[in-house]
């Protein structure tokens, strides 16, 4: 089965980096500095890892906004400058080194699925989730922290 992973648009974020600490600590968002921790810290706009010294953006981002129980936000990364990431059956390297969750969707946001797995094994979750005649769409989360990583939908 052939999927689509897609990041957050990086247009919801990019006015964010031009306002000061003061103004960031308004919408409740801060201003952080990588340090060397490896992995980084996961931008959910481009899929990739943080380096020593990039300058991130800690958010409260609703990533699931939707009339259903289930509607979520949780605080997540995102880095100045960084593309979208959309790419067809292409798993991004920061999803493959984490354990991740992945939860399934019906038209109605409601959870139809959900499983626990290694990253390197996240294709076959995918398969198995969408293989789901209900579900409309995934939501991946990092199994340890609980937030938000990336959606996924059939391509």
């Amino acid at each position: 089965m052939t999927f689509r992973i897609t990041g957050l648009p990086a247009e919801r974020f990019a006015h964010l980096f031009a306002l000061s600490d003061a103004e960031l600590a308004a919408q409740d968002a801060v201003r952080r500095i990588a340090d060397g921790r490896t992995p980084g810290y996961p931008c959910r706009v481009s899929l990739t890892d943080s380096r020593p010294g990039d300058e991130l953006l800690l958010v409260n981002y609703e990533h699931h906004s939707v009339a259903s129980p289930y509607r979520m936000r949780f605080a997540i990364y995102v880095r100045e400058g960084e593309e979208t990431y959309d790419e067809v059956g292409e798993i991004p390297e920061q999803l493959r080194i984490r354990s991740l969750a992945v939860r399934a969707f019906d038209a109605d946001a409601m959870m139809v699925g959900c499983e626990l797995v290694d990253g390197r094994d996240l294709e076959a979750a995918i398969e198995r989730q969408l293989a789901e005649p209900r579900a409309a769409y995934l939501h991946v989360h990092f199994a340890a922290a609980g937030c938000y990583a990336a959606r996924v939908e059939r391509a």
